[in-house]
């Protein structure tokens, strides 16, 4: 094994170590003791992790076998990597931002009397998404993508006191199993049709797969068609778009930590991941790949209304996180799956810098974690209130900062999609233009309720967050006492925000040529961009704008002259005008749209439809197969009712049965007369006479 092999394996096996030590150690280790060996181990897992990436940017790739766990057959189930570029920038994004959460949540989790064990946890979740981006094959991708589902159940109902808490995460487990299960549909179809789980071998038979025109048995689908839409559904429970995001909402339940690492960097991006690294197999599906467009539009849009009416806070970044998952699936459908990833990239930044600021505004108003009782906090928690403006300049795809050049790179390339005549790439442009206004819209609404305007905390509120976080047993009221005043975060707290904040603001600059126009992700995604619409208007843009060193300021520059900078803009200053200016307009647009509000506040009453019609009727089969069939068939039938059939035949026969010697007699004397009738009148009938 090389040196470099040797690093691969450390980068995984770090934080696994570390959740090992904390886990089943941490009563000896103490409290200090399962932060620290869980922090080395990310921070190990980091290190390493920028090596490989400086490793794979000189050139050096690696696809092998770490060890053989089992052979079936000619079937062998292999653990295995493959570091490309591809992986090698997802390694470092999820541990580094798995770093910073870590170093927070020293101080976020410092009262909770599950310390050690939530240290364990996330180390634990570290370890399942490194393994599942590390994968090259499909064996290894199922257990990382069902490792990150589980751990995230323990996570999300770690506070497990809490019925909310424990509801929560078993809707989470839920939903994702039937995205799983067609992740599962499709590993089958793969290794039934390809004879091999691995990614080469699957990638270099697909083109003949496909220009057979195979079909599904018994079906006139495509097979290819059916084996990529399968594998997105799982994508679609992972990454939670339209209609399985109903779970990613209610994971607020968590500790804001968690809810930084599920859906920054880790769990929810595992879905594009894939589908990235699945490139080679959608891409000769034009119709799975309109699926995907769709399907990314709609929760682009209709999930960025939803946050407009939120008054948690962590549930308003909550619902840009599903939108902005939905402009990286719009990516993929592009077949801009470079473009995916790049906003993967940037998003992980400014998304939990939004998460982590979240969660410190709470502890400053000590777990109140309502708009409507916060305002003026730039006071009094100045690196909150400026990390929090950096993280949503960001998210609103400002430019110059990370999120303008990765947003507006998914703007033309579903552009030049539309313009290709790709069905149902039209309603996609249209969805993510109109999206760019709702997230402007929102985050500022956001923004400005928490940092700016009328101070409201420290007043008896009648609507506390209906979610605030609190330890289970404490006994202290949320939010601030009348006349107290928020505080800002310790150091171990803002320190992570700063660090996040720098990426946040610079890592789309620097980053972008390398990304999008070099030749970085050429060995990880097979797509001819020379060919392809989406990457061919991007590079032309690109190109355009002169010499490379300053290709990025003259991106920016352009930016403020498109259409996306003044919806963006227009947005900011609704939130201002609305919220700030005149915040009873908003009150009365509510009260004069009630039922569109009411939709809205409902999240389109999918979650009332999943209940009634997919739980309810659950529950319906399973009363009918209790009474109908277990009391009914089984019990009434088949074990009563025969018991009811013996005790007859029985109680007949107990009459033959008296005990009486007269009785016997009479039977006996019965018998011989119908053995003498039977004796003499049948010969005498069949005679004839």
């Amino acid at each position: 094994m090389t040196s470099m092999q040797k690093l691969y394996l450390l980068v995984p096996l770090a934080p696994l170590a570390g959740s090992l030590v904390a886990g089943l150690l941490g009563r000896v280790v103490g409290r200090s003791g399962a932060h620290a060996v869980t922090i080395l181990g990310v921070l190990v897992a980091t290190v390493a992790s920028l090596l490989v990436f400086v490793d794979v940017m000189g050139g050096n790739t690696f696809n092998g076998t770490v060890y053989t766990w089992a052979t079936v057959g000619d079937l062998r189930l292999e653990i295995g990597f493959l570091i490309d570029s591809l992986t090698a920038t997802m390694m470092l994004v999820v541990s580094f931002v798995s770093l910073m959460v870590h170093i927070y949540t020293i101080g976020y989790m410092a009262d909770d009397p599950g310390y050690q064990r939530f240290f364990s946890y996330i180390s634990l979740f570290t370890f399942s998404m490194l393994m599942l981006v590390m994968s090259n094959n499909f064996l290894q991708l199922f257990f990382g993508w069902e490792a990150v589902g589980l751990v995230s159940y323990l996570l999300i109902g770690f506070w497990w006191t809490r019925p909310t808490a424990i509801y929560a995460n078993l809707k989470a487990f839920l939903v994702n199993r039937v995205g799983d299960f067609g992740f599962v549909l499709g590993i089958g179809l793969v290794f039934a049709w390809f004879g091999t789980l691995d990614y080469a071998a699957v990638f270099k038979a697909a083109p003949a797969l496909a220009a057979s025109g195979a079909t599904l048995p018994g079906t006139e689908w495509l097979l290819l068609t059916v084996i990529c839409v399968c594998l997105f559904i799982g994508a679609m429970g992972k990454s939670a778009q339209f209609p399985l995001h109903v779970w990613l909402p209610d994971s607020m339940e968590g500790p804001t930590p968690i809810s930084a690492l599920i859906h920054a960097a880790t769990m929810v991006t595992a879905g594009i991941f894939m589908v990235a690294r699945m490139s080679p197999l959608f891409e000769l599906s034009p119709a799975a790949l309109s699926f995907v467009i769709v399907i990314g539009a709609i929760t682009a849009l209709f999930m960025g209304f939803l946050g407009i009416v939120q008054n948690d806070i962590k549930r308003v970044v909550a619902y840009s996180t599903l939108s902005q998952l939905g402009y990286m699936t719009v990516a993929l459908g592009a077949s801009a799956y470079s473009v995916a990833i790049f906003h993967l990239m940037t998003h992980a930044f400014f998304k939990a810098l939004l998460f982590l600021a979240a969660g410190s505004v709470i502890i400053g108003l000590h777990h109140d974690q309502d708009l409507r009782n916060m305002g003026g906090l730039r006071r009094y928690m100045p690196v909150t209130w400026i990390t929090s403006l950096l993280g949503s300049l960001a998210l609103i795809g400002t430019p110059l900062f990370s999120g303008f050049y990765s947003k507006d790179s998914i703007l033309v390339a579903t552009e030049a999609a539309h313009e290709a005549g790709m069905p149902g790439a039209t309603f996609a442009y249209f969805a993510v233009l109109i999206g760019v206004f709702v997230t402007a819209f929102y985050s500022f609404r956001m923004y400005f309720l928490a940092f700016h305007g009328e101070e409201r905390f420290g007043r008896a509120h009648g609507h506390h967050g209906d979610h605030d976080e609190e330890e289970p047993s404490a006994d202290h009221h949320h939010g601030l006492a009348p006349g107290e005043k928020p505080h800002e975060s310790p150091a171990v707290v803002t320190l992570p925000l700063i660090l996040l904040a720098i990426p946040s603001v610079v890592i789309g600059f620097v980053a972008i040529d390398m990304f999008l126009f070099g030749d970085f992700f050429s060995s990880a995604i097979f797509v001819d961009a020379a060919k392809h619409p989406a990457m061919t208007k991007l590079t032309e843009l690109w190109h355009s704008f002169g010499e490379p060193n300053h290709r990025g300021w003259e991106m920016a520059l352009h930016g403020l002259m498109t259409a996306p900078f003044w919806l963006a803009a227009a947005g900011v200053g609704l939130a201002w005008f609305f919220y700030l200016k005149r915040p009873d307009i908003p009150e009365a647009i509510a009260r004069r749209f009630a039922a569109v509000y009411a939709l809205l506040e409902n999240k389109y009453y999918l979650d009332r439809f999943n209940e009634v019609f997919f739980a309810g009727g659950a529950r319906l089969i399973g009363r009918g197969l209790w009474k109908g069939g277990d009391m009914a068939i089984i019990d009434g039938v088949a074990i009563n009712g025969s018991a009811r059939l013996v005790g007859w035949i029985a109680a007949l026969i107990r009459h033959l049965q008296s005990g009486y010697i007269y009785h016997y007699a009479f039977a006996m004397l019965v018998g011989v007369g119908l053995v003498l009738f039977f004796f003499l009148t049948v010969p005498y009938v069949l005679s004839g006479r």
